[in-house]
């Protein structure tokens, strides 16, 4: 039982990282990782939050996402939304919850804000080299 426990710790952990490599490929913004394992009733273990400029770009973004996590883990994307207009689009992957904004979107909704008591990782999108 503890070696299971341990396997899915570290898929989470491999699933944030792939997908903010897949976020970091197409240059996406200000991206964020949000922990919310101590918190209480929580939805997942992870909300990932970035945003992009155009509706192109959140699509890129969404699909570079998909493909990195599921070359790099195996894993395949629960459920989609939002990839008809690419305004705000959201991948699931039960644990890990990825949210692909435009900008004004993004200022609208204020996730980060909703879920201030999470810890917060800000990912530097200024060198797409693959470190975070």
């Amino acid at each position: 039982m503890v070696k299971q426990k341990n396997k899915l710790k570290l898929n989470t952990q491999e699933i944030v990282s792939a997908a903010i490599e897949g976020i970091l490929k197409k240059k996406g913004k200000a991206t964020v990782s949000l922990d919310l394992t101590k918190i209480e009733n929580s939805v997942c273990k992870y909300f990932i939050i970035c945003h992009g400029d155009s509706n192109t770009q959140v699509d890129a973004i969404a699909d570079s996402v998909i493909e990195t996590v599921r070359e790099e883990t195996g894993e395949k994307v629960w459920h989609k939304e939002g990839l008809n207009n690419a305004t705000w689009v959201l991948l699931d992957y039960s644990d890990v919850v990825v949210h692909i904004f435009q900008k004004e979107y993004r200022d609208l909704y204020k996730l980060e804000e909703l879920w201030a008591d999470a810890k917060l990782t800000r990912y530097d999108d200024t060198k797409n080299n693959g470190e975070f």
